[in-house]
Formats: C-alpha cells, sequence, structure tokens
C-alpha cells in the first residue's frame, strides 16, 4: 500500500524505506534501493502513513493526498522549481487536490516537501496506478468498518 513502511528522517534528505527495527536502531535503505544504514533511536523519524494535513473540518491523512494529486497530475510528476515557486502558485496547486485545506495551518513549505516527496515517491514507482486503486479500497473499506462500529 502506498506510504507503508516509508520514512522521513529529520536532517537527512529523502525518503527511506523501512527494513527491520529492534529497540535501539532501525535498518533503512534509500528509497531508490542504493544505500542501507542505520537509522539510531536518537535521529527523529516520521512514517509516511502517519502524517496529515489540516482541512478546516479534520486532518486529511497523507495517502490520501498523495492518491488525489496523483489523479490531478495524471500519474506526471509536479513541474515546479521548488526554490523560485511562489506561494500563491503552491496554494492554487494544493488548492486543487485538497480544496477545503486550512490556509492559516498549512504553509508554502509543508507544500513543497508534500511536492518533493510525491516526485520522489513517484520516480521510484511507490505510486502507481495499482496502488492508488488498492489504497482507495483500503481507505472505503476502512469507512465502512468505521460506520458499523458507530
Amino acid at each position: 500500500m502506498i506510504l507503508e513502511n516509508i520514512l522521513s528522517i529529520s536532517g537527512k534528505p529523502g525518503l527511506y524505506r523501512l527494513l527491520s527495527n529492534n529497540k535501539r536502531m532501525l535498518i533503512v535503505e534509500t528509497i531508490d534501493r542504493s544505500k542501507r544504514m542505520p537509522v539510531h533511536s536518537t535521529e527523529q523519524v516520521v512514517a509516511l502513513s502517519d502524517v496529515a494535513m489540516y482541512t478546516y473540518e479534520e486532518e486529511v491523512p497523507l495517502r490520501e493526498i498523495m492518491a488525489s494529486l496523483f489523479g490531478y497530475m495524471n500519474g506526471e510528476k509536479v513541474d515546479f522549481n521548488l526554490k523560485k515557486v511562489s506561494k500563491d502558485e503552491l496554494f492554487d496547486l494544493f488548492g486543487n487536490v485538497l480544496p477545503e485545506f486550512d490556509r492559516d495551518r498549512v504553509h508554502a513549505s509543508d507544500i513543497k516537501k508534500l511536492i518533493q516527496w510525491y516526485n520522489l515517491l513517484l520516480e521510484n514507482n511507490e505510486i502507481t496506478d495499482e496502488k492508488i486503486e488498492e489504497m482507495k479500497k483500503a481507505i472505503a473499506k476502512e469507512a465502512e468498518d468505521s460506520e458499523e462500529n458507530k
């Protein structure tokens, strides 16, 4: 599924895939599978599956935003020069992907990071049509299970 076992490590560029873990460290590899390394418990690690973005009513999981962005971009990369793109251009793009996002709590830097991650995942075949369909089915099942538990 999208974003399962994909990590962001503070202070290190790019994304990483979790290979194994124990009490004191994780073993990860770069998303392009070119390098393996240990990550110690003192380093700040965030699983992308735990990341969400603010809307005016709730937080939307990153996997849903990635699926929406993939659909909006027709499976293509976001072709912005992230160093020169304006805040308005970023907000316009993100407004098409997640119209109800909270413009006060979602910053341009958050959207830039999202675009970087999206492009990196796309380049390394972590986001594909098949994975998007699988994820949509999982989301629908979660919603169905949630309704049954009410």
